[in-house]
Order: C-alpha cells, then sequence, then structure tokens
C-alpha cells in the first residue's frame, strides 16, 4: 500500500478509536460498536459474520493457498467514571475505555480494510476477530463455542494488548506466560448476633473475618514454593450494622492469580482448608463461593519468534523487546492460545512526556495516539508474512 493511502488509514483509525471511546459499551452490550466494524468491512469487502451476540468474525480470503491467521481484538470497556480529561472522553456515565480496547479494535480495524485491497499478496487467509465482553463474563469462549476457529480452520492466532509501562510504540513479546490465571472466591462467616456489651453471649464474625484475611496471606509466603508466582488477594470486606452490634454474619470477596494449573487447582482446598479451622476454632460456621476465571495465556513459544521477528521488520515500531517477566493480570485470549497456537504482544501507550503514565483500569487512563500507527503495522506484517511461515 502506498505512503499516502496508509496514510489516510492512520487518520481512519484514530477517529475510530476517538467514536468508540466516546461511545464505552459494557459487555455484550457492544452494539455500536459492532456495528462500526461490520460496516467498515463490509464496505472493504470483507466477509463478515455475527456470532456471540455482539461479536464480528471478518473473514479476508488471500489470492494465493496457505494457513489461515486469525488476529483477535477485544471490544467492551469498563464500569468506570472517566476523569482522563481527554476532548474524547466518554460520554456514558460511569462508563469508560480503560483497558484500551477501543484502541485495540481500531488498530484491527484499521489493518482489516487496508489489507482488503492486497488481498492478492497473502498466502492463505486472515480471520479478525472482533471479541465482546473481555473484561467480563468472557467472550472468548462464546465465540470458540460458535466455531470461529473454524471454516476454515484457525493455524495460529495473535492479539495485542495495550501496556501504559511501555513507550508508545514499543512492542513487548515474551515466550510462555505471559498473563496469569483469574478465579474469584467468596468467605461468608456466620455466627450469632447480640449486644456490643456482651459479646460472650454471641459468634462475632468481625474478628473472625480478619484473621481469616490475615491467614490467608500466609498462603503464598508460607505454603507456595517461592519460585511460583501466585497472588491471593482480599478485595471487599462487609460486615457489621452498628457500633454496639455483634455481627452475626460477614462476608470477603478475594481473588487468586498464578500460572501453574496444579496450583491454581489447589487453592480452593487450601482456602478451605484454614476458613474452617478458624470458624471451627471460634464456633462459626461458613460458607465459600468458588468462582472458577480465565486460565492463563500461554504464548507458543514457535509462534512467539516468529511474530517478534516479523513485528521487527514492520515500520512505524518503535523497538521490538523481550519482556523480562509475565503480569499478573488476566486475558480471555487464553481459552484461544488453548484451542491453537496464540501470541499476546505488549504495545507500549506511554507518552513520552508523561513520567507516571496512570495505568489500566484507572479513571485517568490514556494513550498516545501515536502507538495506533505502530499497532496497525504490526498487524499487516502478521497477515503478509506470517501465514506463509507457520
Amino acid at each position: 500500500m502506498t505512503a499516502p493511502r496508509l496514510e489516510r488509514v492512520y487518520d481512519q483509525v484514530v477517529a475510530w478509536r476517538r467514536e468508540i471511546h466516546a461511545h464505552p459499551e459494557l459487555g455484550f452490550e457492544e452494539h455500536k460498536t459492532s456495528a462500526l466494524v461490520e460496516r467498515a468491512l463490509r464496505d472493504a469487502g470483507i466477509k463478515t459474520q455475527r456470532v456471540a451476540k455482539t461479536g464480528i468474525v471478518g473473514l479476508l480470503e488471500g489470492g494465493k493457498p496457505g494457513k489461515t491467521l486469525a488476529l483477535r481484538a477485544d471490544m467492551d470497556a469498563l464500569p468506570l467514571q472517566e476523569r482522563s480529561g481527554e476532548p474524547y472522553a466518554s460520554r456514558i456515565p460511569n462508563v469508560m475505555h480503560a483497558c484500551g480496547h477501543d484502541a485495540h479494535t481500531a488498530m484491527l480495524l484499521g489493518a482489516a480494510v487496508s489489507l482488503a485491497s492486497e488481498r492478492e499478496q497473502i498466502e492463505g487467509n486472515i480471520k479478525f476477530l472482533f471479541q465482546p465482553a473481555e473484561e467480563g463474563p468472557g467472550g472468548a469462549l462464546p465465540m470458540i463455542e460458535a466455531g470461529v476457529l473454524e471454516s476454515p480452520h484457525v493455524d495460529a492466532a495473535v492479539m495485542i494488548h495495550v501496556l501504559p509501562l511501555l513507550p508508545a510504540g514499543v512492542i513487548g513479546w515474551r515466550p510462555g506466560p505471559i498473563q496469569a490465571s483469574c478465579d474469584d472466591f467468596d468467605v461468608y462467616v456466620i455466627g450469632r448476633g447480640g449486644h456490643a456489651a456482651s459479646p460472650q453471649l454471641g459468634v462475632d464474625t468481625i474478628p473472625i473475618i480478619a484473621e481469616i484475611v490475615s491467614a490467608l496471606q500466609r498462603v503464598a509466603s508460607r505454603e507456595v514454593d517461592p519460585l511460583e508466582s501466585v497472588v491471593l488477594s482480599i478485595g471487599t470486606i462487609q460486615g457489621g450494622y452498628r457500633r454496639n452490634i455483634i455481627a452475626d454474619r460477614s462476608l470477603i470477596e478475594g481473588t487468586i492469580r498464578c500460572f501453574n494449573e496444579t496450583l491454581r487447582a489447589s487453592m480452593p482446598s487450601r482456602i478451605e482448608r484454614i476458613v474452617k479451622g478458624i470458624c471451627d476454632a471460634h464456633g462459626a460456621q461458613y460458607k465459600i463461593d468458588h468462582l472458577p476465571g480465565y486460565p492463563a495465556v500461554v504464548n507458543d513459544a514457535r509462534l512467539s519468534r516468529l511474530v517478534a521477528e516479523i513485528a521487527r521488520s514492520a515500520s512505524d515500531v518503535g523497538e521490538v523487546v523481550e519482556l523480562p517477566f509475565p503480569r499478573m493480570g488476566a486475558e480471555d485470549f487464553a481459552y484461544i492460545a488453548q484451542a491453537v497456537p496464540g501470541c499476546m504482544l505488549r504495545l507500549g501507550v506511554a507518552s513520552p512526556s508523561d513520567k507516571d503514565p496512570a495505568m489500566l483500569h484507572s479513571p485517568e487512563f490514556r494513550i498516545d495516539e501515536r502507538a495506533l500507527r505502530s499497532g496497525v503495522a504490526v498487524f499487516r506484517e502478521l497477515a503478509l508474512h506470517l501465514p506463509a511461515v507457520l
């Protein structure tokens, strides 16, 4: 594609990203975003299909025989009130693109539209997966169940996720684990209420919950091999009515993140052992709800090296660096990477002038839009060159 035409694509990507950012939509509610994606793909002559309520699949059949590559972007926003100060900030109260999914969608859409006129150069097929509900309850699995990895069969899948810890335009990659699994749990403690002046006549769940919170922290520090990564965090504590009432019920909500599936499977029994022991000691009852979430994202080693090599040849990319360690955040691209060889890339979006950029899921989150060019360029290079070497 000639430079002037590609420049127009970059300009359109910025416009799309701002339009999506100003009108964010939560999981499985991405109706306007899906319509925008569908319209742009069809206008470019790319076949489209609706799946998983608001998901869109675009299929670009290349002019030469070859493998099928899937490129994936997520579309949903977060339930958060934006405070970025951007002129195109969210116009929807308490909904915001604070994780860069607006950028992911716009970059993949720009790559797809630009590649449509170059289909004769493509060996094989490119599937563009625009996925709903990554932030929850999860759109990757419903899309897989709808058959997006078949007809034609997908031989590899790649996604790009923004990262404010890297300078704008820098591409980060690594083989093996790159994002953690994420499972949630709720612990209900049931005691006996009464007057605060006579605590001996009740079973106070407040100190019991406090003891449980403290004891659970020792799972990571004293029960798990220090060379394994695991995070157990308590996010909420609820209990009590007023200062002079013994609380008969209390609740904690927590999350567990790790990379080792054996360790992951052992965590519910570890939590229950601790909760049961403490509740038994104090004469309380308990109930635990374990809420399984996404598995860890594990990048295919061979594919990741091929992707990094191709990314280095892309124009408009600042640098391609191997990330020294994975992140503890979760991503439901994990299901796709379990089904076919997968690779998750990170795209730096931090402005050089911002010495302390807001992190993902922050109401102040913003990106340096110059990074969008890098994302489009990498998607394009992968589509043009990766199917030939899969």
